[in-house]
């Protein structure tokens, strides 16, 4: 027998203004998501750290939240890209190492299938280069769609920007991207990209 559905993330931030201790439940449900996010774009080290500070900053602003959205996803990478964009040094800095040595400190494949693993560590060098190259707005956006796997419009909600931006920002980042590796992009990102919302 299951019990009564969990409230939408929009009801939680809601009632935690009242209740606080109920946005715990928040945590528990985006904090893995955030913090492998934040691992790769910035190292171990720097996600411990980030994404507590994601979630604190979370909880100061709640009464801010739009409870329109009932999916707080795209509020949380948006909070997320902001600390992480404090460290654009640090992560450009390690791009370029990266893009040296060829070797991911952080990643160990871009995909889980065998198959790939080759063809994708090979990648890892052009792809740091070419991610260290974009600007620190154009590579949130591609990095939200690729690795966070936000939509078009929850990269928009996380961003405060139109739909629209998001477009041009992934088209200008995928051009960079297939100038340097081709057809062996492992970010690859469509344009049918999925625009709906996750909830």
């Amino acid at each position: 027998m299951t019990g009564p559905p969990a409230p939408a993330d929009a009801a939680l931030v809601a009632a935690s203004r009242e209740r606080p201790e109920l946005f715990a439940e928040l945590y528990n449900r985006h904090a893995a998501d955030i913090h492998r996010y934040v691992t790769r774009r910035l190292g171990d080290q720097a996600a411990d750290d980030i994404t507590a500070e994601t979630f604190l900053t979370a909880f100061r602003i709640r009464h801010r939240y739009d409870t329109t959205r009932s999916g707080a996803r795209p509020w949380l990478y948006g909070i997320a890209a902001n600390l992480i964009g404090r460290h654009r040094r640090t992560e450009v800095r390690a791009l370029k190492a990266l893009a040296r040595t060829g070797h991911d400190p952080v990643a160990e494949t871009w995909s889980d299938r065998a198959d790939d693993r080759l063809a994708a560590q090979a990648a890892h060098g052009p792809l740091a280069a070419a991610l260290a190259r974009l600007s620190a707005r154009d590579r949130h956006t591609l990095l939200l769609v690729a690795w966070a796997d936000l939509s078009y419009q929850e990269v928009a909600e996380a961003l405060e920007i139109p739909v629209g931006t998001v477009r041009s920002r992934l088209n200008r980042a995928r051009r960079t991207l297939r100038g340097a590796l081709g057809d062996a992009d492992p970010t690859r990102v469509h344009d049918s990209a999925p625009e709906a919302s996750h909830g």
